[in-house]
């Protein structure tokens, strides 16, 4: 007995039955790659497709790897990212991705599956990031699921992308070659016919080479139209292609029909088919290289990472793909190179341009022990650097990835986008059968031609474009001005802040503190080395200042050390219980002794210095007066934020007076002073009920407020830009980037509300003088692609900000 397969409608026969439960039915497939072909379209939703299926099934693409290569741990390592225990993230590239819908479909699909925990498709550079349990998903059907619903993907490598890259475009061209060459030669088969040659004896014979030379045009230089047309139906889902191949195949086929007699009425439109798919492809290679140019500040940082690198081996000096480069390898960096790994220097001594990392242009002096940075600038020595990261790990890797994650992330209006793109296609075919039935009752030629017009013209492209191009090329931008933006909601809400705090250790001021005064009822010497022996244990800034002041004395340990977030820290010396910290730190008993200490460190505190206390269980043993230095753009930072009439605060954990001090240098009126890390949350919250707030700090004991805040800002360094809990990360250490965060804000959203007003307003005016018959299609051929390339003009133009920033 013979039945016809489910997927494919081919037969089945006993003999290579392959039946499988799909649904809670039984379904009869002819070979087990039809069987899992619908097993994944039933699995992401889209059994629909079953039901408008009128055609066998062609086969999904094929994996340029083995299956089983994918879950190789050897074949994974170049291409893992930083995750969480237990965790896997990759990012894949496919060129497959051409428009909004397939980003819909791909994040849908492979969202479904098992274990996948994140998945961000990427429509302005074609990457797919995703991140999965290791325990519960493997890469392997990842990658298989992507190539059942015809997405071809590989893992992303800098310098392989590049390769495909290069690839496709060459592809590109010879199709476009190929159609200019035929659409040229057809031009002169156009002005015959419309010289006179229509209707006289030659005419059969001029329709005829229209024929031949449109039907390669349209099935080689057109096949990536058809192709993705293609997956799209088979997947149940209408990506932008698909109008583009019914237009081009309705208005072939009709003229293969005229051209066959099979009617007395009638023109052919050979010409009009090559026209349109010449000039949509030259439009795809012009948005494709747009794309690239827009995107240019962000790539340029992948640039930066040195391919290769020079190992030394016991015996011999190796040059080694970074990728193989292994922990506790040595690589030997001349002068003029640059710096391949994160590493410590082994030998040698040089100056070192850390300003991708800092923005500071003066190269820093880099010593046996300092640390050294992937894509930083060795000047003017050889040195020898132990590898502690590898590429992945790398401090570079981190800020690409920051760049990389902005870009792939969904802002709440790219949700909203992505919901109605696919409804875009359906309503183009609708309007697209409208316009036909309407016309058709006047003249069939002119309702083929201005429903095919319909087809051309309408561009979701434009609308799924108008936010993320923008937020890619301002991610870009930011990156340039070392300003790392980690949630792209947060350029959405940066335009909308009415308040911004800032704390002040490490944020307003240079962190880096000096001892100024030690004063003390015990001997100088024995009192400096009785804290610093303490605070040794502790990260605190205050503590290492301490610590450093005491270089060269010879400290006692300290034993059962125990830190007070916000209090200071305490620990036992020779049996005795010692607190240091600030005033309201020690032991009550002992706060009312020693009048003269407490008005001596009164005094200094006014003068901005803070005091750092010591007590035993009987009294208080004396203080140290430290000071910091205000940064020399805070006094303008904050000038300029009042001006664009924000209100600015103070928030720390100081004391009142110091805290008051560096307010009066940089005129600050609000202050909130000896708040604790933890209670920090409550003020933002008060300040949050007259208006949205945005938090500056240091992102080590302003994590709970930066989390609270609307919008977050934490200041980081090239060393440690992993801050988890703030929007946007600085790299430099001064504060002027938090105007410039704002500005590219205010910018971006301009930007992002022009591109849309303009996608709705272009659809709104050309798709009814399509269905009015006022377009002819190769018109809308010329028109469509332009539009796309007009948002990604538009969104490129924030990378003239990036200038007058500087400026």
């Amino acid at each position: 007995m013979k039945q016809a397969c489910y997927h494919c409608n081919l037969p089945v026969s006993d003999r290579n039955r392959v039946r499988t439960r799909i649904k809670n039915h039984d379904r009869d497939f002819c070979c087990h790659g039809c069987a899992s072909v619908c097993q994944t379209i039933h699995e992401a939703g889209l059994g629909g497709f079953y039901q408008q299926q009128t055609s066998s099934v062609l086969p999904a693409v094929d994996l340029e790897y083995p299956l089983e290569f994918y879950d190789s741990e050897v074949f994974q390592a170049p291409f893992l990212e930083t995750a969480k225990k237990g965790e896997k993230a990759i990012t894949l590239i496919s060129d497959t991705i051409h428009c909004a819908a397939c980003i819909w479909l791909i994040e849908r699909a492979l969202g479904q599956m098992q274990g996948v925990l994140m998945v961000r498709a990427n429509l302005t550079d074609k990457r797919i990031r995703i991140r999965w349990d290791e325990n519960k998903a493997r890469l392997s059907s990842i990658m298989q699921r992507l190539a059942d619903l015809g997405y071809a993907a590989m893992p992303y490598e800098a310098n392989m992308a590049e390769v495909q890259a290069k690839k496709h475009n060459k592809q590109m061209l010879y199709r476009i070659s190929f159609a200019a060459f035929t659409m040229m030669n057809l031009l002169w088969v156009s002005i015959a016919m419309y010289t006179g040659a229509s209707g006289g004896k030659y005419q059969n014979y001029f329709e005829w080479i229209g024929f031949s030379l449109a039907t390669p045009t349209l099935f080689y230089a057109g096949y990536p139209f058809l192709k993705n047309a293609y997956t799209g139906i088979k997947n149940g889902f209408m990506n932008m292609d698909v109008p583009i191949s019914i237009g081009a195949l309705t208005t072939y086929f009709y003229s293969l029909y005229v051209l066959l007699g099979l009617t007395d009425v009638g023109e052919v439109y050979f010409d009009t088919v090559v026209n349109f798919i010449f000039i949509i492809l030259i439009g795809r290679y012009l948005e494709s290289s747009g794309k690239k140019s827009a995107l240019s500040a962000s790539t340029s940082l992948q640039q930066l990472q040195p391919k290769v690198a020079l190992v030394k081996t016991k015996n011999q000096e190796l040059i080694k793909p970074i990728a193989n480069i292994e922990l506790g390898d040595i690589v030997i960096i001349k002068p003029g190179e640059r710096i391949a790994v994160d590493g410590v220097i082994d030998s040698g001594e040089s100056e070192v341009d850390e300003s991708l990392l800092s923005g500071e242009s003066i190269p820093i002096t880099k010593r046996v022990g300092d640390s050294v940075f992937a894509g930083t600038l060795n000047t003017i020595g050889n040195i020898e650097v132990k590898v502690i990261a590898l590429m992945r790990q790398s401090t570079l890797s981190q800020i690409v990835d920051l760049v990389e994650d902005t870009k792939a992330s969904r802002s709440k209006i790219v949700c909203t986008i992505d919901k109605v793109i696919p409804y875009f296609v359906w309503t183009t075919l609708a309007l697209a059968t409208l316009t036909f039935v309407y016309w058709y009752p006047q003249n069939f030629d002119l309702a083929l031609l201005s429903a095919t017009s319909v087809l051309i013209i309408t561009c979701p492209c434009a609308f799924g474009l108008a936010t993320p191009m923008s937020i890619a090329v301002a991610s870009g931008v930011a990156a340039k001005r070392k300003i790392m933006i980690k949630d792209p909601d947060a350029l959405e809400t940066l335009s909308q802040i009415d308040q911004v705090v800032f704390d002040k250790t490490g944020t307003l001021t240079m962190g880096a503190f000096r001892v100024n005064k030690i004063v003390s009822s015990i001997d100088r010497q024995d009192f400096l080395k009785l804290i610093a022996s303490i605070e040794k244990k502790s990260e605190h800034l205050l503590a290492k200042a301490i610590v450093s002041h005491a270089k060269g004395l010879e400290l006692i340990e300290a034993k059962d050390f125990m830190a007070t977030p916000g209090g200071g820290v305490s620990a036992r010396i020779d049996n005795a219980q010692y607190w240091v910290g600030n005033l309201d730190f020690l032991p009550t008993k002992t706060l009312n002794s020693n009048d003269a200490l407490l008005a001596s460190s009164a005094k200094l505190e006014q003068q901005g210095n803070s005091c750092i206390w010591c007590a035993n269980d009987e009294q208080i043993l004396g203080f140290i007066a430290l000071s910091d230095q205000v940064k020399t753009d805070a006094k303008v930072v904050v000038e300029r934020l009042k001006k664009m009439g924000k209100q600015v605060t103070l928030l720390s954990g100081d004391s009142k007076v110091v805290s008051s001090a560096v307010a009066e240098q940089l005129s600050i009126d609000n202050v909130i002073a000896g708040v604790l890390p933890q209670d920090k949350v409550a003020h933002i919250k008060a300040l949050q009920k007259t208006g949205k707030v945005l938090m500056v700090g240091d992102g080590i004991n302003d994590a709970p407020a930066l989390m609270q805040a609307d919008a977050s800002i934490a200041i980081g360094s090239g060393s440690d830009i992993s801050v988890q809990s703030a929007n946007l990360v600085l790299l430099k250490s001064t504060l002027s980037p938090v105007i410039e965060a704002i500005e590219l804000s205010k910018r971006t959203q301009r930007t992002i509300k022009q591109n849309i007003v303009f996608a709705l307003s272009y659809n709104m005016v050309m798709v009814p003088l399509a269905m009015m018959a006022k377009v002819t299609p190769l018109f809308a051929a010329i028109v469509m692609p332009i539009s796309s390339l007009i948002v990604i003009g538009n969104s490129a133009r924030l990378k003239r900000l990036a200038k007058q920033l500087k400026n």
